[in-house]
């Protein structure tokens, strides 16, 4: 106990401000949807009158979506430039996490094919053409917002924009430090939005629900419920099997071992919350130092197997719900689009929501509508998100680790059996001011500076 006392008032401070403000979102966002949903079930006529909220809050995601794409694919080059000069174990993280996102999204596909979540509500398509009868005041306040950017164009001129800064090599770095500034400002502007989340999910709850009544209610639990089962079943059954496989680990002694950080990650909705803990344990595991320090931070900006759930299924969920579901083609088109996209959805709230609304702006800008229900149970599905991509980042240290031959058997057998505990305070003394820091700039994933 005195060795967690000494983890500095300051670093326990710091924690608990940062828990206290998530909660607050969270616990408001349950309370929006809650009223909506009853505002909506009672009064239907004021429920759909409500609907200006819920737009104008899409309205704001939308503004945020180019520079968001633009920023991120542009320095996400640069990190994958970096990762692979590591030599064998960054470019075989590269590999795995490539190969370990697409085949997620890919699950996400079948299971939401399978399950249908949304079908049936036939809401309203977008039309941004289409003036809605308002209010002249809330007509003027949504004008204000600024209309949205082409999102293709923009992911074209970031690969052009990244792939030449690369070839300019150590010319280029300033720019890409300006980029990563500017990064950084628009995840602020980001976050600031995401607090606007209660009173946006709140009309768009309201509307959906009075415009179609307790079936909205049933399709949100059923998508809520299906993507936990699925990230479970993700989490249990392919990463367990293939630690299994590979390493003969038990995905259930590994997640024993990691309790304290899946509490942490419960508790802020981000995995960002234990980075440097994860660091730590994974070198007391038994994998090397070089190992951790290139596998850790960029799994964090390349390995985001529940996000990649969570795409897919929800951009399934919208186009069910909107009565104009997505055929094969589409569906492919789409998962290829969020492969590169999703990149920029590490760490920081409301970045997963902005992603999956340029997938939709994308490939059938008439989907937006249906993004509103989204952001009435983004929050309820953002824990298993963010535990899915901790536990995918966690299996991914200890194989990498084995097929590189640095890792020692014999130490993760006695720190999993509980014979060789964690402790707290070397983690302190050895991480928070030696290790830390240059494991995370060595790759210099391009989310985890912004995320702070």
């Amino acid at each position: 106990m005195a060795s967690q006392r000494g983890e500095s008032l300051d670093t326990v401070k710091t924690r608990r401000k940062g828990i206290d403000k998530s909660h607050y979102l969270y616990i408001a966002v349950i309370a929006a949807v809650i009223l909506g949903a009853v505002v909506g079930l009672m009064f239907p006529e004021v429920g759909k009158s409500l609907k200006p909220l819920g737009d104008g809050f899409i309205k704001l995601i939308k503004m945020m979506i180019a520079p968001i794409i633009f920023c991120t694919i542009v320095l996400g080059i640069g990190s994958i430039a970096k990762a692979a000069t590591v030599g064998k174990v960054g470019g075989l993280a590269l590999g795995y996490f490539v190969l370990m996102s697409t085949f997620a999204l890919a699950i996400g596909l079948v299971v939401g094919n399978m399950i249908h979540p949304g079908e049936g509500l036939k809401l309203a398509p977008y039309d941004p053409s289409k003036k809605a009868e308002v209010d002249s005041t809330v007509a003027f306040l949504l004008g204000i917002i600024p209309g949205d950017i082409p999102v293709l164009p923009t992911l074209f001129a970031a690969l052009l924009v990244g792939f030449a800064l690369q070839k300019m090599g150590p010319q280029g770095a300033p720019v890409l430090k300006a980029i990563g500034h500017g990064q950084a400002l628009v995840f602020r502007i980001l976050i600031m939005i995401m607090w606007l989340a209660p009173v946006g999910a709140f009309g768009a709850i309201a509307a959906v629900v009075g415009a179609t009544g307790f079936q909205a209610i049933v399709s949100m639990f059923t998508l809520m419920a299906a993507f936990y089962i699925t990230c479970a079943l993700f989490i249990v059954i392919i990463l367990g099997g293939l630690l299994k496989i590979v390493t003969g680990v038990n995905i259930f002694k590994l997640m024993k071992y990691l309790g304290r950080e899946y509490l942490l990650i419960f508790s802020t909705s981000s995995s960002e919350a234990a980075l440097p803990r994860l660091i730590a344990k994974m070198e007391h595991l038994g994998v090397s130092k070089p190992v951790v320090g290139v596998t850790v931070p960029t799994g964090y900006s390349f390995n985001l197997d529940g996000t990649a759930i969570y795409l897919t299924m929800a951009s399934l969920f919208v186009a069910n719900a909107m009565g104009t579901p997505l055929d094969l083609g589409a569906q492919v088109s789409l998962l290829v689009f969020m492969i590169i996209a999703s990149k920029g959805a590490a760490g920081v709230t409301g970045a997963g929501l902005a992603t999956l609304a340029a997938g939709l702006q994308a490939h059938k800008p008439e989907l937006l509508g249906g993004v509103g229900m989204i952001v009435g149970i983004d929050r309820f599905m953002s824990e298993a998100r963010a535990l899915t991509n901790f536990t995918g980042n966690a299996v991914a240290t200890v194989l990498i680790g084995t097929w590189v031959k640095e890792i020692e058997r014999g130490q993760v057998d006695q720190v999993l059996s509980g014979k060789l505990p964690f402790d707290e305070q070397t983690m302190i003394a050895g991480h928070g001011h030696g290790h830390t820091e240059p494991a995370a700039t060595e790759t210099e994933a391009p989310r985890v500076p912004a995320a702070v």
